[in-house]
């Protein structure tokens, strides 16, 4: 059993049912993990991931080992055929297999370069440990998108659950920095899992890839998409046409009390790390409407959830 997509889920409410059962005693399965060991591999930085999945082992008895590949590690290829006279000085075939024999379970963590499409969405890390580590893999984020959080992220919705059918908004918000859709990508793809109204709202041209989107209702008028949501979940991501690219930093679209206003009283949601007063005021991000923190704890227990069930699984 691997964990690569949100896809991975054949129940997403038994999973948020599980993982809240996990909270009450996150340390009932500690002999669960005893001699087993995950490992982590980082390709890029990580603050929330990192601790929270290493905790998430802890709990379940696991050994757990770290290693940041941009500053420890061999450089890899991943190209079938290279001729190895470059910068690269390990091949994904080798590496894959040695870390497999120390690991019962490997993560991994490798972001977007966002300047070649086609490579980012192929998952050239990701893919290149499920076609040659021997043990379970799970996806800490890569490059298309971020199950661990999504998950959270249900987790917590459900924890402020409205007695309707709620409204829930995807928010872009403005950012100085080119970002990747992963997070975003995977909050869709967990939201079509569940029975609401749920509306993305972006600048036009801010698409993200149709194939994930499918028939998600988009809103331009950010106004508009806030009137009566019970939920808004704000991220930014770069370009996904004029891939990378960032064309739009329009510092309207930066959610603050006064848009707050519009919503159904809506609980504010971001993954962090945010940028204050760029993506959100500070008046938001400090309200009690705000439960980004509540969202960062779930996470040890969405990452406990996926390393429980590939244990169960006879790993």
């Amino acid at each position: 059993m691997n964990y690569i997509s949100v896809q991975n889920i054949d129940s997403l409410s038994e999973w948020v049912k599980q993982a809240l059962k996990i909270k009450k005693k996150p340390l009932k399965n500690k002999k669960l993990g005893k001699n087993k060991t995950l490992g982590m591999l980082f390709f890029n930085p990580s603050l929330r991931t990192r601790l929270s999945t290493q905790k998430a082992a802890l709990n379940l008895g696991m050994n757990v080992m770290v290693m940041n590949f941009t500053n420890e590690g061999w450089t890899l290829e991943f190209e079938d055929g290279a001729i190895m006279d470059q910068g690269a000085s390990e091949h994904i075939k080798e590496a894959a297999e040695v870390v497999s024999q120390y690991c019962d379970i490997i993560a991994v963590r490798a972001f977007a370069g966002l300047v070649d499409k086609d490579k980012d969405n192929a998952e050239t890390v990701l893919a290149g440990f499920l076609k040659f580590a021997t043990v379970p893999v799970v996806n800490m984020e890569g490059c298309t998108g971020h199950p661990l959080q999504a998950l959270a992220d249900a987790i917590t919705m459900q924890e402020h659950k409205t007695e309707h059918r709620p409204k829930v908004v995807l928010s872009w918000a403005p950012h100085p920095k080119a970002l990747p859709q992963a997070v975003a990508n995977s909050f869709v793809s967990m939201m079509q899992l569940q029975d609401a109204d749920f509306v993305i709202t972006h600048p036009e041209g801010y698409e993200l890839n149709p194939e994930i989107t499918k028939n998600s209702v988009i809103e331009y008028d950010q106004n508009k998409a806030f009137e009566n949501a019970d939920f808004i979940y704000t991220k930014n991501w770069s370009n996904y046409t004029d891939y990378g690219k960032i064309t739009n930093s329009d510092p309207n679209w930066t959610v603050t009390a006064e848009k707050m206003t519009l919503t159904n009283n809506a609980k504010f949601m971001h993954c962090l790390p945010v940028r204050r007063n760029v993506v959100v005021a500070d008046e938001v991000l400090d309200s009690e409407n705000s439960i980004v923190i509540e969202q960062a704890n779930n996470r040890t227990y969405a990452a406990q959830l996926v390393l429980q069930k590939i244990l169960e699984n006879g790993h």
